[in-house]
């Protein structure tokens, strides 16, 4: 690995000329003392002097500064491989230490951000991997659960067989959809899902949600409200199967962690000339401060107790930042704790205006 140095002189060039004045002031001192009246002769022979000391002393603390210690640090940068992988290596090293000792700190403090960065990222992965394992091998036991018990004899039973049977398909059926839910994710952040970008009416995308979503909410007796009663049509720009998975996901997560008898609410405002914001609102358990920057990590919980009491392969509300990222949009998050909860995402007008749309 070549290192190559830019020369400053600034160390020696002051150095030497203190060194000279200093020398040059003595030498005249002792002249006029014990030379008093040969004051020509002085003045003479202290230009030549402080001009021969200050040569003398810049070359040689040049040559010093630059063979004992500015040569070691470059043997530092040598043996440092971590070097090779930034930009300082890209640079000559400076022989003014002032510099020097200021880029040698920004190098330590960026290798300590890299360090602490690795260790979130590390910890997030055994979290990550932790979380994996969990939401898998439950369904994986219950399916093996049941089947054993049919081999063990139970198959017999037309009933129990049946029954049990059932049971195993939901159980595979879970994991299908981690395993899917999973993919898209990896898909998301790698950019290999394309996006199908067309013109659609938002308004009837929510009401067809509605309409999907209509017997699970009956379930908690859970209203489904559309609010922006007086938008009868709002054109946006979008995939609109993703967007619609993307209003699944939020508004499946308002039923299931709403209240009794609750309320979800789903708004359009038209943000400006250029974007719309969507609102899913509701009455339930909301979240508690500390909880809301994670709740878009995958397989996050909010509950630690580590039971699942509704359905769902934890990755919902990851699918839909990756979703609306993929679309350069922005997603949002309020939440009070034993208040309700509001999502909200950003997106694109389309060009073309229907009367119905707000103003």
């Amino acid at each position: 690995m070549k290192i190559n140095f830019k020369k400053t002189y600034k160390f020696a060039i002051k150095s030497a000329l203190y060194i000279s004045l200093f020398t040059t002031g003595f030498v005249l001192l002792l002249m006029n003392m014990f030379y008093k009246n040969q004051l020509k002769y002085q003045v003479g022979f202290g230009i030549i002097f402080i001009i021969s000391v200050y040569i003398f002393s810049f070359l040689v603390l040049q040559y010093r500064v630059e063979r004992f210690i500015y040569r070691r640090v470059k043997k530092i940068y040598d043996e440092v491989s971590l070097l090779e992988s930034t930009k300082l290596i890209n640079q000559p090293i400076t022989t003014d230490m002032e510099t020097l000792s200021r880029e040698v700190k920004k190098f330590a403090t960026d290798k300590k951000l890299e360090i602490e960065m690795l260790e979130i990222r590390e910890q997030y992965r055994r979290e990550f991997l932790g979380n994996v394992s969990h939401e898998l091998k439950t369904p994986l036991f219950t399916v093996q659960g049941y089947i054993s018990t049919l081999l063990d004899g139970a198959m017999d039973d037309k009933t129990i067989r049946k029954k049990y049977l059932k049971r195993a398909e939901k159980g595979v059926e879970r994991l299908i959809y981690i395993v899917e839910d999973l993919d898209m994710i990896t898909k998301l952040e790698s950019g290999d899902l394309d996006l199908n970008i067309t013109e659609f009416n938002i308004v009837n995308l929510i009401q067809n949600v509605f309409d999907l979503l209509e017997m699970k909410a009956d379930k908690k007796k859970i209203k489904l409200a559309f609010e922006s009663k007086n938008v009868l049509s709002l054109i946006v720009k979008g995939d609109q199967d993703r967007i619609q998975q993307v209003l699944e996901n939020l508004i499946v997560n308002s039923i299931k962690y709403g209240k009794e008898g609750g309320l979800t609410e789903v708004g359009v405002v038209n943000l400006t000339k250029k974007k719309v914001l969507i609102r899913i609102s509701d009455n339930g358990e909301g979240v508690e401060k500390q909880n809301i920057p994670r709740l878009f990590e995958r397989f996050y919980r909010v509950d630690k107790s580590g039971t699942r009491s509704e359905g769902g392969s934890g990755l919902g509300l990851a699918i839909v930042k990756h979703i609306i990222e993929a679309h350069k949009e922005k997603v949002y998050v309020e939440s009070e704790f034993g208040i309700g909860s509001e999502f909200s995402f950003t997106l694109e007008k389309a060009n073309k205006i229907t009367k119905a749309e707000v103003k």
